[in-house]
């Protein structure tokens, strides 16, 4: 099993240095605004960068912020950081804000009401770890890891006044995800607007020449070279990646809505979490999270278009492309044959509801739970009938206890599958 992420050669420059227009190429690869003259100028920018920085033999400093409002990192955080490495192959410095301190707001970009606020002490818990597995795709040797409470907590009113009087109240309200709830006559609570100059400040803090972050995270990227400007840096090139959908297939990859696949999670889990999110989901993730070629990615497209691959094969290639990233081959290898024994050989839906179980529960208290049984009698006449299985095999006790340690099926007669996952420590 390895602690660090694997590579595929198509990851790494050349032997021989890449040329401005070869390193442009790989840097701006999966990078969107919505806006082609936004992209035109960014690109521009970030050329004269990188010219400099050959001229010079001064890396670029370039960061993402991650704040720390759940305990571990997901393949969504990977996007950002793939680049982020990118970056650090060329050459250049990375930087890995933990948002201590942001993280105490909570960032509005992506959300239709306010975040649950946390503690310092909470974040920090949440934090604990985020690092080791940063270093599952980022290079240890090359990466500068920073806590942004280590200058916002030591901002004046005075200071933070000044940095206000840059931005009017209409700009932050004209962000979509405002003018909705502006619109509904939902609330928006004045700490949500800091968000933006409190990371805009982690900029002008960091010296930053280029920043990544979510699409929808441009409006707070903007506002550092906003920032930067007004304290007399030259203002950052602001990269923004798409963001990766969840299991579900269609909201951002979160712990809040349970949808996410955790980079330390289990080879087993991991793999059965990418066979379970919907075909039409599969190339935004081997778009963001692969090491497969743009070339590559558009063979298996095509290929799939035309029938020449089948969807459960193309997903079980992504399946064993991600586990191998975090995991190594033999590990990828053994989670695809666990799969292929649990599921495939007993043709079991790879779409199953999930359900985590934290503590040990009798399979009759269990079927009536989770509505797979209309009464407890139901129950115990499903499992005298044969009709419970467990993994494929069949429940005889009713009286059983189900403790889930690792990934387990539950069917209730044919056509009825659950998953049951350990849950995960809080």
């Amino acid at each position: 099993m390895s602690d660090q992420a694997t590579t595929r050669p198509s990851d790494h420059p050349t032997t021989r240095p890449p040329d401005i227009d070869e390193q442009l190429a790989v840097l701006m690869r999966g990078v969107e605004y919505g806006d082609p003259q936004i992209r035109e100028h960014m690109e521009r920018e970030l050329r004269e960068r990188l010219e400099e920085s050959a001229r010079t033999g001064t890396p670029l400093r370039v960061y993402c912020g991650y704040d720390p409002t759940a305990p571990d990192l997901h393949l969504g955080h990977t996007v950002t950081m793939r680049k982020l490495r990118q970056f650090q192959e060329l050459g250049h410095q990375a930087i890995f804000v933990i948002g201590s301190f942001t993280a105490l707001i909570g960032d509005p970009s992506d959300k239709d009401k306010a975040r649950p606020r946390l503690s310092f002490e909470e974040v920090m818990a949440n934090a604990k770890t985020y690092v080791d597995q940063a270093f599952r795709i980022l290079d240890p040797e090359k990466t500068e890891v920073r806590y942004n409470h280590e200058w916002l907590s030591r901002v004046t009113l005075e200071q933070f006044i000044e940095m206000a009087a840059n931005f009017t109240v209409q700009q932050f309200l004209a962000r979509d995800n405002f003018a909705k709830r502006y619109a509904k006559g939902d609330p928006i609570w004045l700490h949500e607007l800091f968000y933006a100059l409190m990371q805009g400040y982690d900029a002008v803090m960091l010296r930053a020449d280029v920043q990544l972050g979510a699409t929808e995270q441009l409006f707070n990227l903007l506002a550092g070279r906003k920032l930067q400007e007004y304290f007399g840096q030259r203002p950052q090139v602001a990269l923004t990646l798409p963001i990766l959908v969840g299991t579900d297939g269609r909201l951002r990859m979160s712990k809040s809505t349970g949808n996410y696949i955790g980079i330390t999670e289990p080879p087993e889990e991991m793999y059965g979490k990418v066979m379970s999110i919907p075909d039409e989901a599969m190339m935004n993730y081997y778009n963001l999270v692969t090491r497969f070629t743009p070339n590559e990615i558009a063979q298996i497209e095509a290929a799939l278009k035309s029938g020449r691959l089948h969807p459960r094969d193309a997903k079980m290639k992504l399946a064993r492309e991600i586990v191998e990233i975090f995991y190594g081959p033999e590990a990828a290898q053994a989670a695809e044959e666990h799969f292929r024994t649990v599921f495939q050989a007993r043709e079991l839906p790879p779409d199953m509801p999930k359900v985590y179980l934290s503590e040990p529960v009798n399979i009759v208290d269990l079927l009536a739970r989770l509505e797979l049984a209309r009464s407890k009698s139901e129950a115990r006449r499903l499992i005298q009938q044969g009709g419970v299985r467990l993994n494929g095999r069949r429940v005889k006790d009713i009286e059983q206890i189900v403790e889930i340690k690792e990934e387990t099926v539950l069917q209730v007669g044919k056509r009825r599958f659950i998953r049951l996952l350990p849950a995960l420590p809080s």
